[in-house]
This record gives structure tokens, sequence and C-alpha cells, in this order.
């Protein structure tokens, strides 16, 4: 099976999954939240985990972008901080225009008096409607955090279980503070999980490319 394969059949799992839950879950889960809210801000603390990786990323490619313009040896730690941000940039373009094609409301409401499940009980998803009162589908959050933590996974799999548990603590404060609905998260992870298994995939590519030929061989 190609890469190209398995990339097809995550994207139906995805699409699947995003639908049970629109249908079965993320309506009770977001209402349970709401319920038991007692303890939102501690969840809330989980999702600034990610707030730093945008600045992250930008530090980071000018850093290791001046380090190869200046000759020095492109190291896995500097191809690895480098891809990481590039994935991180083109999983937040990829995320705003999702967003905004697919318009879903919010579980709560957070933003200018926008409409939502728990405030005015609206539910669904409004297509190219635009504005941030319509943004709940991806999750913007776990988009980014996949999109690094992919990279990661590919170049560091040593370190599997640590990466699991922040994708993981990003995913239960996002639910535990009613920020975002399961489907939501599913869906913001196949896209950050996306752009950083491309990048890689596209780096070692043109390095195989590179690579001279042995003598002998075409």
């Amino acid at each position: 099976m190609t890469a190209l394969n398995r990339w097809l059949i995550a994207l139906l799992l995805t699409a699947a999954a995003v639908v049970v839950c629109y249908l079965w879950i993320d309506r009770p889960l977001a209402l349970f939240a709401h319920a038991h809210s007692g303890q939102r801000e501690a969840f809330a603390r989980l999702t600034h985990i990610p707030d730093l990786l945008n600045p992250f990323a930008a530090i980071a490619f000018v850093i290791f972008g001046l380090w190869v313009l200046a000759g020095r040896q492109v190291t896995r730690i500097v191809a690895a901080g480098a891809l990481a941000s590039i994935s991180l940039i083109v999983a937040e373009a990829i995320k705003n225009q999702l967003k905004f094609a697919f318009g879903r409301y919010w579980p709560d409401t957070w933003v200018q008096n926008n409409p939502s499940l728990v405030h005015d009980g609206a539910y669904g998803f409004n297509f190219f409607h635009g504005g941030q009162g319509y943004a709940s589908f991806p999750s913007g959050h776990t988009a980014a955090t996949c999109a690094v933590i992919s990279v990661l996974w590919i170049m560091y799999p040593y370190w599997r279980p640590f990466y699991g548990a922040v994708v993981l603590a990003v995913a239960v404060g996002l639910i535990g503070a009613n920020y975002h609905f399961l489907g939501d998260i599913i869906g913001g992870g196949f896209v950050g999980t996306s752009t950083g298994w491309m990048t890689v995939a596209i780096w070692r590519a043109r390095q195989a490319a590179s690579v001279p030929a042995k003598a002998g061989e075409p």
C-alpha cells in the first residue's frame, strides 16, 4: 500500500468519524461539558499548550534558514525544526480556509455574542458563511499541535508516548472547557497530521533524489 493510499484511507476514516460525532456524540458531549463546567478553568489551561507554536514556528524558521544560508550543516535537529515550522504554517493556512468553508457553530458563545449550541440551541454548519462566530470546525489548536507533533513523531520516534500525551492533553482541555466539539478535534488532528506527514515526505523525496547514483547504476 502506497503512502497516498494510506492517506486516502485516513481521510475516509476521519470523514466517517466526524459524521458519527456530528450525529450522535458532539451535541450530548458538549451539553455534558457545559453542565459540569465547574472545572472549566483547569481544562482551559491545557488548551494553552499550543499557544506558543506560531511565534516558535516563525522564529525557528528564520534561525534555521539563516543557519543554512551561513553554510552550516543541515543536521537532523535543524531539519526537524524547519520542517515542523513549515508544517505548522501550512496547517494554519489550511485550517483557516476550512473554517470558512464549513462555517460550523461553536459549542458555546465566545466571540461577539456568536450563536452557539449552549446559548441558542444553534447546531450545524453554515457553508462559506465566514466570520469568527462560525469557525468551530476544524480545531485550530489541534491542527497546530499535530502539525508539529507529526513531524517529531516521524523524525524522533523514541518520544512517541510523550507526543501522544501532549495531543491527548490538548484534546481533553478543548472538550472539557467546551471550546470545541469532538468532531472539530478529529478534523483538526487530521489536518495537522497531514501537513506534517506531507512535509517530511517531500523533504525525504528531495533528499533521495539528490543522492548521486552509484557507479554502474542509471
